[in-house]
């Protein structure tokens, strides 16, 4: 049986459609005024927020995906305090596609809802629109007892990508929550500042591997990075190789000719990622010294791996025949 909606596609009705008694068609009614496409149909599905059913709910939640601007925003603004979580969750998704910066207006006071879901979404959609005065409320909301809400105020302020944010966020590597502080630690890649290089050095002997994971390719971004080169080569003896890889990624962009006996001790390792990441790296410092560690994985079971020590190889020779 063919849906009644199958060429939906004129607004007018919208509103006697939304009207049905069964919730499933209110549903897809609403799914084609999110696929339609016309601004118009966003005041339809505003009309929706309220709907008795919570599917209904957050099909209307989904549907507001579709578009951008502060109607929307409004619309979804309620439905991000709504009850269900799972018509909150929907809001919140929709939200963070939003792209206008006018949405900032209507999103902003939720920064100070009392639950921490709805801060969360409102922080995790002021992101995208980079608003000035977001930063404000995104430096007090590092101070929320909730963990989730700090590390969304974080993203709010790495986006903005002003220096004058980099005490806050080196604060925060002293935050009790593991993700705040990789959070922190990633937002301080926009900075190019001495002092930024020496917050995320510090965070390479942080408790959490993730964190130190961070710092580790942070520290690659970094115009004064090299000055954590020995601190990136103690990281290599790291207990978890995904911290290895990154150090070793970073010494690489760097050219730290020091490291290149460390990063070659790295290509018998049994991830065949770190191999690959090593005899990458060991090409782009292209020194000599580079060449025995490389010929040991030339023949590598891993194909990846054998194309980067070829790759490899042929750095340094040009390197060599260059003088």
């Amino acid at each position: 049986m063919s849906s009644p909606f199958e060429s939906y596609d004129d607004l007018q009705d919208a509103d006697e459609r939304l009207q049905a008694a069964d919730p499933a068609e209110r549903r897809v009614a609403i799914i084609s005024l999110g696929h339609s496409g016309d601004p118009a149909a966003v005041g339809h599905l505003a009309n929706m927020v309220s709907d008795p059913d919570a599917g209904v709910r957050q099909q209307v939640a989904m549907a507001l995906g579709e578009f951008d601007g502060p109607e929307a925003a409004g619309a979804l603004a309620k439905l991000l305090v709504d009850p269900e979580r799972i018509v909150a969750s929907a809001a919140a998704d929709s939200m963070a596609e939003f792209k206008d910066p006018a949405c900032a207006d209507v999103i902003l006071p939720l920064v100070k809802h009392a639950h921490a879901f709805v801060r969360t979404g409102a922080l995790r959609a002021l992101k995208e629109l980079r608003r000035k005065d977001a930063m404000k409320p995104a430096l007090e909301a590092l101070q929320d007892p909730d963990a989730a809400v700090r590390a969304q105020a974080i993203g709010v302020i790495g986006f903005l990508k002003l220096e004058e944010s980099i005490p806050a966020l080196t604060a925060l590597i002293q935050d009790p929550d593991a993700h705040v502080r990789r959070a922190a630690i990633s937002a301080l890649a926009f900075s190019q500042m001495k002092p930024a290089a020496e917050t995320i050095t510090r965070a390479l002997k942080d408790g959490d591997w993730m964190v130190r994971e961070m710092a580790a390719e942070t520290l690659g971004l970094n115009v004064h990075g090299a000055l954590a080169a020995d601190q990136l080569i103690a990281a290599l003896a790291d207990a978890f190789w995904q911290v290895r890889l990154k150090a070793i990624r970073s010494l690489g962009k760097m050219m730290i000719e020091r490291a290149v006996r460390p990063i070659g001790n790295c290509v018998n390792h049994e991830q065949a990622n770190l191999r690959k990441e090593a005899a990458a790296a060991l090409g782009e410092i292209g020194h000599p010294d580079g060449e025995a560690f490389l010929a040991i994985i030339a023949d590598d079971l891993d194909p990846d791996v054998r194309k980067n020590a070829r790759w490899a190889l042929q750095q340094i020779v040009a390197r060599r025949a260059k003088g």
